[in-house]
Formats: structure tokens, C-alpha cells, sequence
């Protein structure tokens, strides 16, 4: 076979075995068996090892598994991945529709209930139809790099039908009998078993060696697209259709609701069927169908308004309550923790269940020895719910929080209109270790390596007594240390040094100032571009940015007046710490002196200039609001090459509409 032969016999193996490929993992109607699906995979392989300049990215040998990785790379979404607020009954989803319909007014909305997949979320990055890039959800705005892994999942197609440049998102599982089947496989081998298919697919896709992911059967349900703007779609229920027709796998189990009477109905017939499916769900996730309208409820720091996650009720067991526990946070609030004789619920062994703090523990009657019932409130945190007492002994014992702080000694107080007790020493060793715990995290300084046991040892052995001794560490007392390896210790002194390189927004979340989230956070950062300016900032200056409150901006300049927090900051700067806003300014603009002011602006088609992410940040920074589909309330359309039904909505309604050019104009100014 010459080259002109083998190419052309390459591209119909590829379309012969992309549709029985398809036929089998996503519509689940295969048209022949597997030895002749095995047959063709062969001859393919065969003629790439003979032509390897004909293999591609896209080619149906690529989802065996490739070659092991050194280490996972990180990826910075375009479009946060964020997490939903939670419902845990029929009230919750009430209130959730009362929110929604307050917002949107007299218009008709409906919602769209879909299967929430117990697995692991992942972006799919996709350009002209080819699969370039998958990544974790990381913490929502920061991922890793798992593209070799997800090849190995038959149902995520390589090269879609149509050549789209478009990111989706879904959820990667292991379906019941692929996690039955892997843990009969770890026990004969003498392995611990995974505790659920959550942990199972999780473990799967981060496994540095492709092989052992494609040996563990994953499958997939795309829910959603991260960039709508690159569809023509008026509704959710409408994006999932076009995902289908490209050649994705949706659930087809989704259901468009007209009322929340219709989704509580749905919510109850799933809830029914369960425990019937193929593969673990822990609850239904509900959205509001209409595009725009979900553009225009928009989103709070941490979740959108226009969708919510109803988590089934929780399984529920008995055990015994063997102790209380006593922790310290960061902020100084002493919380108690109930120490179980360890059970096993919803999927886990549970040592330990959250008591809040002592007011719950007085209001419910909890003892020490009581038997206690115990749910994971959303399947996730242990929580005690209730005492049994017709099990009493007699010798249980009554809990009273102590008047000391547990870690320094310092008086506990209970401040005004505050249930909790809290340590107001600042130089509590809790307290101050909790604060770097804080500081390393991912959506702070995100610091890999600096975890709490190896942040309490360094602590302990008297190497770092704040956050800035971080950026002191020396290699040599670093391998003194218990297992830390020399290769351990490059890695963390690394992982710290690029963390001073990192946008004043995460220096800022990370001093762990009080009320101050990642959010806040960025809005400072983008408001003052520098840690000096904001630290010269009066309450009145801070009260004047929208998002900050008198309590916030009380808080703020607090913290800065101590002198204790001027030390770490000059620290911090010669240790190299970057103390400047990496992104676009958001300058002080009223309408009139910006077109963007107040403005509601839409981007759309393809730009030739500037990356949409970057129009975006621009037009942000000069005051305006970027959403991501057109109504009657959008101000101005911005319309690249090839603009589709966006600008034709736009042209309906008379929206305003530039072209590229008259948008780089304007930035220019």
C-alpha cells in the first residue's frame, strides 16, 4: 500500500469506526459486534506504525492511552466553572422560583431539570471540531490539564460533526457495573476498594498514566456550553439539542418544566427511580431555560442565580458519640466537633459530624456517650441531627465549652450578635496557622505542596511564624525536616516562588481579611491596582465602590491600621511578593464619559484584534456589564466576522450595533 492508499483507507477507518464508536457509547444502538469494531482498530493501528506521519490527534487509536505524564499542567478557564447553591426540600425550591420570577417580572420563564451526575466536572475545549484540551474544574477558575485521560472516554468525540470552536462541560463518571467490576479487580489484588464511583472516576482521570484510565470504562453527560455566544441558541434546552446533533452524549432524561410545581413532580418521580439507573446520582440540578434570562438574573460571587442543585435528603445512621473536639479557625471561632464511632453513609466512613456550636448542642440535648442519629447534610458534610434518648445509660456526660481558648489560653468571648465563642488573641498558633492555611490555598496564593500537616510542621519546628516566612524557606532546613525529600523541598521552594508573581486580587483574599472574599477581593484589586493605594483608602472611599459595604469597608481599614499587618506587608515586598494588579484597570466612569457605562453590552461573531476574553476585561474595566445573549434590555452589540442570529436579534429589538473596529476606536481613546 503506497501513502495515497494508506491516507485514503486511514480517513474511512476513521468515519467507519467514529460512527460504530458512536452507535455503541452514545446512543447505545451498536450495528456490529465488538471483534469487528477490535478488527478495524487493528488495521488502522497497523498502517499508522507503517505511516506514522498519518496519525492525528483525532485518530480512534489515540484513546488507548498514551505516554505517562511528569505531572498535570494547570488551566485558567476563559469562563469560571462556578458551583450551584443547594435546595434540600420543596421550600427551598419555592424560594428559588420566588427569587427567579422577582427578577425577570411579568415575563414567562420555564426551567430546564436535569439527572445531577455523581462524578467529576470537566471542560471540553474544542476548535474548528477537533478536541484540543480537557480540564478538571479545579476550584472554578483554575484547572488541570486531563486531555490525555479524557481521550480515553469513548463518548467524548475527537472531531465533532461540524467544525465548531466551542468549550462544553459535563460530567465524567463510572457507571455502577464499570465501579463493581474495578473493585472485585483491587480486591484480588489486595487493594483498598474505592469508597463510591465518584472517587473511583476522580482517581481514574487523575492518574498520570493514560493506560489506567482507559482500563477503568468512564463515560460521560455533557450539561452545558461554556461559551454560549458561539451557538445560535435562544434557550438551555436548546444548547443541549445542538450538543446531540454534534455528536455528543446528553442525558436524555432532562425535562422542561413550566412551573415549579412541574419540577418538584420531576424531582419526585427521579428521587423514585434512583436507585434503578445505571450510573449514582445525588440530586437534580434545575435552570432557567431562557438564554437571556439567565443573562439577565446573572450570577452571585460563587453561583448563578438562575440555577440551583436539589440534593436528595441524605442517608441517615445511628452511632455513638465517643467525644467533643474543640478547633480553632482563623478567625478565632472555637467550634466543637463530635468524634463517632466511625459508620458508614452515603458512600464514606465517617469519624466525625459538626455540631456548629454550643447552642446547638444545648437546644438538641447532645451528650457525650449518647447514641446519635448522623446525615451528611448534601451528602457532603456529617452533621448530627438528633439524640436518641430512650438509649440513655445514664452515663452520658453534659459538654460546656470551656472559658479558655483550647490552643493559647487566651479568654474566649462572645461578641455582639455572634452565637459563636471566639479567641481574639492574635497570636494565637491556631489562628495564625489556619491564616496560612488560607493563604496557600488554590483561590488565594494557591501554593501546591502546602498543605495543613506540613504548614503545622513547619510551624512547629519554629520556621515560619506568618504568612511572609513562607518566602524565607531555605532548602537546607527543609530536608531536615520528616519526610521531606530533596526533590519535595525543590518542588515547594518552586511552587512559592511562582506564587509571587501572583495578581494583587489573591495576595488580598489571602491576608484573610475579615468579610473580604475572592470576589471583593478583585473588585479592590481592579479599584485601587496597587496594596498602597488601598491601604490609604478612608471608609468613605471604599463605601463609594457599589460592591463594598460599611461593615466590609470598616473591616478593611481596621486591618490596615494594625501595625502588626504594616510589618508583614513590608515583609511581604522584600521578600518580592507582587503588590500590583495584574489585570485591567477599572477606572471611575459616569455615563457620558464612557459608551460602556452602565451599560449592558453583547459580544459576538469572531474578532480579529482582541480575544473575546480580553473585549470582555476591557469593556468591564470602562464600566460595563458583558452578557452573554441578547434581549430587550442589552444596550450595545458588538459584531466580528460571521455574526450570527445574536445580530439578528439585535437588529429586532434596535439595539445598538459596532463593528470590531469601532470598538477598538473607542478603546483606544
Amino acid at each position: 500500500m503506497d501513502v495515497k492508499a494508506a491516507e485514503q483507507r486511514v480517513q474511512e477507518l476513521h468515519d467507519t469506526l467514529n460512527k460504530y464508536s458512536y452507535e455503541y457509547y452514545v446512543i447505545d444502538r451498536p450495528t456490529v459486534p465488538d471483534s469487528e469494531y477490535d478488527r478495524l482498530l487493528k488495521e488502522l493501528s497497523t498502517i499508522e506504525s507503517e505511516y506514522p506521519q498519518l496519525q492525528t490527534p483525532d485518530s480512534p487509536t489515540q484513546r488507548v492511552g498514551g505516554a505517562v505524564l511528569d505531572a498535570f499542567q494547570k488551566v485558567r478557564h476563559d469562563v469560571p466553572m462556578l458551583s450551584l447553591g443547594n435546595a434540600f426540600d420543596e421550600a427551598d425550591l419555592h424560594d428559588f422560583d420566588r427569587r427567579v420570577s422577582q427578577s425577570i417580572g411579568d415575563a414567562a420563564y420555564s426551567y430546564v431539570c436535569e439527572l445531577k451526575i455523581d462524578g467529576l466536572a470537566v471542560a471540553l475545549k474544542y476548535e474548528d471540531g477537533l478536541f484540543v484540551q480537557g480540564a478538571t474544574r479545579g476550584d472554578g477558575t483554575t484547572g488541570e490539564d486531563i486531555t490525555a485521560n479524557l481521550k480515553t472516554i469513548h463518548s467524548i468525540p475527537l472531531r465533532l460533526k461540524k467544525p465548531y470552536t466551542i468549550e462544553v462541560r459535563g460530567e465524567a463518571f463510572m457507571p455502577k457495573q464499570s465501579f463493581i467490576a474495578l473493585n472485585c479487580i483491587r480486591d484480588e489484588r489486595g487493594e483498598e476498594p474505592f469508597a463510591n464511583p465518584r472517587n473511583a472516576a476522580a482517581g481514574s482521570l487523575r492518574q498520570l498514566d493514560p493506560r489506567i484510565a482507559a482500563q477503568r470504562n468512564l463515560d460521560i453527560y455533557l450539561y452545558s456550553i461554556g461559551n454560549p455566544e458561539a451557538i445560535d441558541a435562544e434557550s438551555h434546552s436548546e444548547g443541549l439539542d445542538l450538543l446531540d446533533s454534534l455528536g455528543f452524549k446528553t442525558n436524555k432524561e432532562r425535562q422542561v418544566c413550566k412551573t415549579i410545581e412541574d419540577v418538584i413532580d420531576y424531582v419526585k418521580r427521579q428521587s423514585e427511580k434512583r436507585m434503578d439507573l445505571p450510573y449514582e446520582i445525588d440530586g437534580i440540578v434545575v435552570k432557567v431555560n431562557s438564554l437571556s434570562q439567565q443573562d439577565e438574573l446573572g450570577f452571585t460571587a460563587k453561583s448563578p442565580r438562575w440555577a440551583i442543585a436539589y440534593k436528595f435528603p441524605a442517608e441517615e445512621v445511628v452511632t455513638k458519640l465517643t467525644g467533643i473536639m474543640l478547633s480553632v479557625g482563623r478567625t478565632g471561632v472555637v467550634t466543637p466537633t463530635g468524634v463517632l464511632q466511625p459508620v458508614h453513609i452515603a458512600g464514606t466512613t465517617v469519624g466525625r459530624a459538626s455540631l456548629h456550636n454550643e447552642d446547638l448542642i444545648r437546644e438538641k440535648d447532645i451528650r457525650i456517650g449518647d447514641m446519635v442519629v448522623v446525615k451528611k447534610a448534601g451528602d457532603i458534610i456529617p452533621e448530627v441531627v438528633s439524640v436518641l434518648l430512650d438509649r440513655r445509660t445514664g452515663e452520658e456526660e453534659e459538654f460546656h465549652m470551656p472559658a479558655e481558648c483550647p490552643e493559647c489560653s487566651s479568654e474566649l468571648v462572645r461578641l455582639e450578635e455572634e452565637v459563636a465563642l471566639r479567641c481574639i488573641n492574635p497570636q494565637c498558633p491556631a489562628q495564625i496557622r489556619e491564616g496560612m492555611n488560607h493563604f496557600v490555598a488554590r483561590n488565594a496564593m494557591n501554593i501546591d505542596g502546602l498543605g495543613e500537616k506540613v504548614i503545622a510542621l513547619l510551624y512547629r519546628e519554629n520556621l515560619i511564624k506568618d504568612v511572609a516566612d513562607l518566602y524565607t524557606l531555605e532548602k537546607e532546613a527543609l530536608i531536615q525536616l520528616e519526610r521531606m525529600g530533596e526533590k519535595s523541598a525543590d518542588n515547594l521552594l518552586a511552587a512559592i516562588e511562582l506564587s509571587k508573581q501572583n495578581s494583587l486580587e489573591r495576595l488580598l483574599f489571602g491576608l484573610g481579611i475579615r468579610h473580604v472574599g475572592a470576589k471583593a477581593a478583585k473588585t479592590l484589586a481592579m479599584e485601587f491596582g496597587t496594596i498602597d493605594r488601598l491601604k490609604e483608602a478612608s471608609e468613605e472611599d471604599l463605601t463609594a465602590i457599589h460592591e463594598i459595604g460599611s461593615k466590609m469597608a470598616d473591616a478593611i481599614v481596621l486591618y490596615f491600621e494594625q501595625p502588626e499587618v504594616a510589618e508583614l506587608i513590608e515583609k511581604l515586598k522584600t521578600a518580592g511578593v507582587n503588590m500590583t494588579y495584574d489585570g485591567p484597570m477599572r477606572v471611575q466612569v459616569a455615563e457620558g464619559d464612557s459608551p460602556f457605562a452602565g451599560k449592558t453590552v453583547v459580544l459576538t461573531g469572531k474578532l480579529e484584534q482582541l480575544t473575546r476574553n480580553e473585549a470582555k476585561e476591557r469593556i468591564e474595566a470602562l464600566g460595563g456589564n458583558v452578557a452573554g445573549s441578547v434581549s430587550k434590555k442589552t444596550d450595545l452589540v458588538i459584531a466580528g466576522a460571521e455574526a450570527g442570529s445574536k445580530l439578528e436579534k439585535a437588529e429586532k429589538f434596535g439595539v445598538d450595533v459596532w463593528n470590531e473596529q469601532q470598538l477598538m476606536d473607542e478603546l483606544m481613546k
